[in-house]
């Protein structure tokens, strides 16, 4: 039976070393070939899987199975709102589990043949069911695909940072997952074209694949379970406090938003493409030519997945990504252009904009690896589990619109089933395919461009954490402040994590007017939410045709936000009793926040409590070369003034961020300049400063 460990404690005094844990990493950071093997191998079924799923599942409802595309569209909406509800909990039980066997690999071994059952079962429709009934099965067997999907991936895919901390060494592991990926990909792009010369129906074509699929799952992902050992320590943080720190993450924040806008018409491609195929370039074999559109899209990305490695070592992951996207974005937005028997030019398109997905598929999960690292740093823990389910849960959310409006919007422009459609039908297809996947990619990249980390960046990262775990002082690369070690900041890690349940502006109000106003204040908006889901609910209800358009299906998407915030917010509302029932002293609360502790405190809880209750008094043996730790000189956020950073026991003064960056490019970690002549810089009480600490990481982000 798994154990969760919950509460705010040390992770090296409450969490033990998981067993039978043997080092995957040699002393040069570089991966055995087989473990990379291994651990990519599922990728192959993985994709597989999604193909059908992703591509071939809706017009098999619609044109096969002759499910209305109104009832498809509300089934897709709920089913997805529903995994993307359940992802963050999962991460965090992958994050906080911990057995003899690991954290990570019981849920694999689990979620594994339960995941293949549902989607051979999702391929496998009755012959008597039909309209709401078939709606019905295809909701239920596609939402509990996606749950056990997401039980046996997630803590698949938090397994992959720590397997190694290495820069290059991490794009290489997932490279390796990705070229398996494509391979799968591949196949499941041909299968189906070519059974359909020996097979004719459909139902039983899918179905033989479903189950091909389903098994080859199990087998990889149990190899993977007997054979890859994990190297972590099981986390300690709460579920909401944890949400909340990786939100101060800017560099995750960053890359969230950069998923949060190109997700919104991500499914788009893979729903309309074989609708695009079939009634706008009108080949005279569809099914044929649909496998091998998407045999030279994906063929064409497993090709280029060596350049693309090649091209990141030689330029680094954040530029490679960036050139990524300008590839996609002209092979997908030219194909708009396009119309009746344009074969040809096609392939072409597909060919340009598939070289670019190799780049996407191993270097954003390497990027990811590298912001866990970064929230390492100020935390001490290993979240891997959060921060992978946090990048699935919030682009699912957004997806959802773009896995099913296009088929409730294709509905409503009059969209008939096997038959030739309208010049109005024809228009929106290639509007929704081709343009609207080409301006949000475009937004996207914009957004991308301030991701800040670097190889630079990270290996002062890396060697910060090593700092911290001796107990000392290190500098954040990203804004020069000096963050201590997590066992010797002043606000302990229970108290700590108690507060990260709520903002700056609500802890701030909780010292001014008590915890009361904030449990109020959150109850009010829970049920604001509830009202909300509730209403969206009804509409949905009463809007559920064989027609539904686009608002009921948007219905779903506001049901699911708005529920998964009323159950944020009934978790906030447990915290906020505690907090209620021990209040820690305001100067506390202000030196978690990094305020200054001399003001009065307009708020007195009544409470007769020590002023030191939730303290730590802290010393940084680190500290040698006269940097000196001061209480309250100024906030624990902001810029401005002069920056300063640890590099082992020297302290290095640089006098703006700029000057950091620039050190860092030169010599990552090592320089160090005559902190004599460093100009002071003036507090708000006239006291001068030489640097900045902070004493507590969560709102040193």
């Amino acid at each position: 039976m798994a154990q969760r460990r919950r509460g705010g404690g040390s992770s090296e005094e409450n969490a033990p070393l998981i067993e039978d844990t043997p080092p995957v990493e040699n002393n040069e950071g570089l991966l055995p070939w087989k473990t990379k093997v291994v651990y990519g191998a599922p990728h192959f079924a993985g994709a597989a899987m999604w193909i059908p799923a992703g591509v071939h599942i809706h017009k098999f409802y619609a044109d096969v199975v002759l499910v209305p595309v109104g009832f498809l569209a509300i089934a897709i909406a709920m089913a997805r709102a529903f995994d993307a509800i359940v992802d963050p909990l999962m991460g965090w039980f992958s994050d906080t589990t911990t057995t003899r066997w690991g954290r990570r690999r019981p849920y694999i071994f689990i979620g594994a043949p339960l995941c293949g059952v549902f989607y051979w079962l999702l391929f496998a429709p009755p012959e008597r069911f039909e309209g709401k009934v078939a709606a019905m099965w295809f909701g239920v067997n596609f939402g509990l695909f996606f749950f056990f999907w997401t039980v046996a991936r997630m803590p698949h895919y938090a397994l992959g940072p720590e397997l190694t901390q290495n820069y290059h060494e991490r794009s290489s592991l997932y490279a390796y997952g990705e070229t398996f990926a494509i391979a799968g990909t591949m196949i499941a792009s041909v299968m189906p074209g070519f059974m359909y010369h020996y097979i004719r129906d459909h139902r039983l074509v899918f179905s033989i694949i479903s189950a091909s699929f389903g098994v080859c799952l199990v087998i990889l992902y149990w190899v993977l379970v007997f054979y890859i050992r994990e190297r972590g320590v099981a986390a300690t943080n709460p579920f909401v406090p944890g949400i909340r720190r990786a939100l101060r993450n800017r560099p995750f924040l960053i890359l969230l938003l950069t998923y949060m806008v190109s997700s919104i018409t991500a499914a788009i491609p893979g729903t309309l493409m074989p609708f695009f195929v079939t009634y706008v370039l009108q080949p005279k074999n569809p099914d044929l030519w649909l496998t091998i559109f998407l045999a030279v899209f994906f063929g064409m990305g497993f090709i280029c997945i060596p350049f693309w490695l090649n091209i990141s070592r030689r330029i680094g992951k954040r530029a490679s990504w960036l050139i990524s996207f300008i590839i996609g974005t002209l092979g997908g937005g030219a194909q708009f252009f396009l119309g009746k028997g344009d074969v040809i030019p096609f392939i072409i398109l597909l060919a340009w904009s598939g070289s670019a997905v190799g780049a996407n598929l191993f270097l954003v999960p390497s990027i990811q690896a590298d912001v866990i690292d970064y929230d390492e740093f100020h935390t001490g823990l290993r979240r891997e589990g959060q921060y992978v389910t946090f990048w699935a849960m919030i682009p699912k959310f957004l997806s959802i619109p773009s896995a099913s409006l296009p088929i409730a919007i294709l509905g409503a422009m009059g969209y008939v089933p096997n038959a030739v459609q309208t010049d109005r039908v024809i228009f929106a297809l290639r509007i929704l395919y081709a343009i609207l996947p080409a301006f949000f990619s475009v937004c996207a990249f914009f957004i991308a461009l301030a991701f800040p980390l670097t190889e630079a960046v990270h290996a002062c990262i890396m060697e910060g954490i090593q700092l911290h775990k001796k107990g000392e002082s290190a500098v954040d690369p990203l804004t020069g402040n000096t963050i201590p070690a997590p066992s010797r900041r002043k606000v302990d890690e229970n108290t700590g994590w108690l507060l990260d349940n709520f903002s700056r502006s609500e802890l701030q109000m909780t010292i001014k007017r008590g915890p009361s106003c904030l449990m109020v204040m959150i109850g009010a908006f829970a049920l604001l939410c509830l009202i909300v889901c509730m209403g969206c609910i009804q509409y949905v209800w009463m809007h559920l045709t064989p027609e539904s358009g686009p608002g009921a299906v948007i219905g779903v998407v506001v049901a699911g936000i708005t529920f998964a915030l009323f159950l944020f917010q009934m978790l906030r509302m447990s915290a906020a009793r505690d907090l209620y029932k021990n209040l820690p002293p305001a100067q506390v609360i202000r030196a978690h926040l990094g305020m200054p502790a001399t003001e009065e405190t307009p708020f007195n809880p009544g409470k007769p409590e020590s002023p030191d209750v939730g303290l730590h008094e802290e010393r940084d043996p680190a500290n040698t070369d006269g940097v000196q730790e001061r209480e309250g000189e100024e906030e624990g956020r902001g810029g401005g003034g002069m920056k300063s950073y640890l590099c082992g026991p020297r302290s290095c003064k640089i006098h703006s961020l700029k000057k950091v960056r620039n050190a860092l490019k030169s010599s990552p970690c090592k320089r160090r300049t005559n902190s004599s002549i460093a100009p002071k810089r003036l507090s708000s009480r006239g006291r001068t400063s030489d640097t900045r600490v902070f004493t507590n990481a969560p709102f040193s982000f």
